[in-house]
Parts: structure tokens; sequence; C-alpha cells
């Protein structure tokens, strides 16, 4: 079967994009290695100039322009990454850009887009609505830089994997985030040639697992898309060379449940002191949700990129210290007498909480009239911790209750 994308693709890339984009370090993660039970290697991708891997395939496909393309200009259509990508790097080619974005993109990816020296024509609620001004810009003479389906985009991927590789040889699998398939078809090409026995594995978010559904033998159904926090590879047409390399690789994509997604998010941080996006952790998520398939391996995760919205990482932090019962929200029944809220609170420093906020409910309460409703958020040091103020807060008579976030 005829490949697309070589391996002489990957290492002309390579050639091509040194000094252009940054050679991102890949290291060995003992605490995460601990987590998973696999020997975890971490390829840093959110390190890159525009916080993601798509720095090199734009940087790649547009660095073979010619002269009479690089004058005609080019369009992209991208609610993030990509746009970011093809932004920085046609405005450092002297190429006009102009990125087409759904208006419910990100502001901050729009800002951060148009200060890179793209213009922004914003169009419909969803990526696919926005394509509908492709055609328009198109007759404008400008050259489309697709952000996947594309070989000189797959061969800059691929790249990561040709880094990776060479870094730690080896390696036994290398886990890649999957969206449309650029990155992971890449990475696959550079796999075959520099370790034909590491495995490549792909992952997606279990709400838009259309990849692993186009890959299934059985021919599944398209698949359900919901909300998801790995925007960056919630894609509901997989790439078409993609599908192909895959295909003739054999390469299997997993799925990854969103509570999965925001658990290696903030292990990231945590543990690494690294930013990832929802997409960007998905290799991480793989092993927390499918430790066994792992285990004792020695495993590459492409952490691909780090361009997540502050608000929501916020929220996927507290999120996390909650399921880990490290911050928790409770309601304290307890006889309304002088001096009880004093004692819950004296209780609970004693045995090491912090107790951050108290609301004190007497009016609003359900409880009897001489019975008081007490809710606290409480900071403790994991479950267990917070299982010995409940036991203690009980034993002197008051009723607890968790209140789920």
């Amino acid at each position: 079967m005829s490949i697309p994308v070589t391996w002489s693709d990957v290492e002309a890339a390579a050639r091509r994009l040194a000094g252009v984009v940054d050679r991102t370090p890949s290291a060995p993660s003992r605490t995460l290695s601990g987590i998973t039970g696999a020997e975890v290697v971490v390829k840093f991708e959110n390190l890159q100039f525009t916080g993601s891997f798509k720095d090199r395939g734009a940087a790649n496909r547009l660095m073979l322009l010619s002269p009479e393309e690089r004058a005609r200009g080019v369009v992209a259509v991208s609610a993030g990454n990509h746009a970011q990508g093809v932004a920085y790097h046609a405005a450092r080619l002297g190429v006009s850009a102009t990125i087409l974005m759904p208006v419910t993109a990100p502001l901050a990816k729009v800002a951060n887009t148009a200060r890179l020296g793209a213009r922004i024509v914003q169009h419909g609620a969803t990526l696919a609505e926005a394509m509908e001004r492709l055609p328009e810009l198109q007759e404008e003479g400008r050259i489309l830089i697709h952000p996947y389906d594309d070989p000189a985009v797959i061969a800059g991927q691929g790249t990561v994997g040709l880094e990776l590789l060479t870094d730690h040889p080896d390696l036994d699998v290398v886990v890649v985030p999957v969206g449309g398939g650029g990155l992971i078809s890449g990475i696959t090409v550079a796999a075959h040639h520099l370790a034909p026995s590491c495995q490549v594995v792909g992952v997606q978010a279990a709400g838009y697992a259309y990849m692993a559904a186009a890959l299934n033998a059985a021919g599944m159904p398209p698949l359900p898309s919901g909300h998801s926090i790995a925007d960056g590879i919630a894609v509901k047409s997989p790439g078409v060379i993609a599908r192909k390399i895959l295909s003739n690789h054999g390469i299997e994509v997993l799925t990854v449940p969103e509570a999965r997604l925001e658990e290696a998010i903030g292990l990231l941080l945590e543990v690494e002191k690294t930013v990832s996006e929802g997409a960007g952790a998905a290799s991480l998520a793989a092993l927390l949700d499918k430790p066994d398939r792992f285990a004792g391996r020695k495993v590459g995760i492409v952490l691909s990129g780090g361009n997540i919205d502050p608000r929501v990482l916020s929220s996927v932090i507290l999120r996390s210290l909650v399921r880990q019962g490290r911050l928790t929200r409770m309601r304290v029944e307890t006889d309304d007498l002088p001096g009880n809220l004093a004692r819950i609170a004296a209780t609970i420093g004693r045995l090491g909480g912090n107790l951050i906020e108290v609301t004190h409910q007497r009016l609003l309460s359900a409880v009897p009239v001489r019975r008081v409703d007490i809710d606290l958020l409480v900071e403790t040091l994991d479950a267990e911790h917070l299982a010995r103020i409940c036991i203690a807060l009980e034993g002197q008579g008051d009723a607890v209750d968790l209140i789920e976030p």
C-alpha cells in the first residue's frame, strides 16, 4: 500500500525546522511512574513558542510554499492551536494569513492569534460552520493550510516522534493524543523507522472517539459527541491520510472519560509543575485509565499542548482537590447552642484540618428549630484524613453530610 508520508519526509522536515521550532525536552518522571506503574517519559510539546506541537506542521507546510504561493497568502480554519501556529510562522515568513475561527472560540486564543499577525474572520458557532466561509477566502487565491490532512503537516508533526525516539530509543510504547490524526500518523512513520518494536497507541476523549470508530474493523457508527475539556482533539472528521497510515500500521486508538482527562491535567501541574490543556493530558489519562495495559513498560507520553483557559484550569484544580478528598464542602447539623460552632472548628483544627469557609444556616434551614446547619469548606491532606475528621465530629453527636460539588 502506498503511504503518503515517508521517513524521508519526516527527516527532511526535521532539517527544515532546525532552528525554526524548538527541540523540546523529554524526561523521565519518577512520580508519574510510581502512580501509573509504567516507566513514564514525558515529551513537553507545551514548551513550543505558541504552546503546542502545531508549530511544527504549520512551519513545515508554510516553508514549502512557492514564492508565487507565498505572495497569494494562506488561510486556515482553527479554534486555537493550529491558528496560532499558522499565524506565527506566516508572519515570520512574511506571508499574509487569514484565520477562520468560530465565534465561540476562546477569547484568549482569538486575541493571541491576532497578536501573532493574522487577520481573524469569525463565523458560525462551530468549526464546521466557520468553514462555510472558506470558499470565499480561497477565491482570493489564498492557499489552505489544513490542520492535519496534509502530507507536509503530518511530516512536520512526525518530528515529535523523531526527537522522542532519538532521545529515548528504548521506549516500548508511545501514547499520542488523537483528533484529526496528524500528530499520531507522523509519529507512527517516525517510530516505524527508528524503533520498529515500539508500539504507537492513540487516545481520544470518549465523547469524540471518531478516529477510533473509523479504524474499528466492525465499522462502528459515528459516536455522539458532547462537551469535552479536550477541545484540541474534539474532531468529528478524522484525516483521510491519517486513517490510511494508522490502518496500514495497525494502530489502536483508546478512549478515556472526562474525569481522567481532568485528573491528568491536575497531576501534570502538581507533579511536573507544567501546564497542560485537556488534549495535551490525554496520553497520561490513558495510563491512569488503563494501568494494566502499560504496567512495567517504558512509555513515552506526548504532552501535546498547554493552551488551556485559565478559568478552566482553576476549575480543574479545585475539582481535582475535591476528588482527592483534599477540599470538601460538608454540612454539619448540631444543636443550636452557644459555643457549638467554636467546638466544631476546634475539633477540625485539632485534627489538622484547615477551615476555609463557614456558613451558619439558622433561618433557611429545614432542620428543627433547636438545631442548626453549619456549612463548612475544609482543606485536608487526603480522603483518609477527611474521614477521621468526620468520625470525630459524629462522635460528638453532630450529623455530617458531604456535599457533592
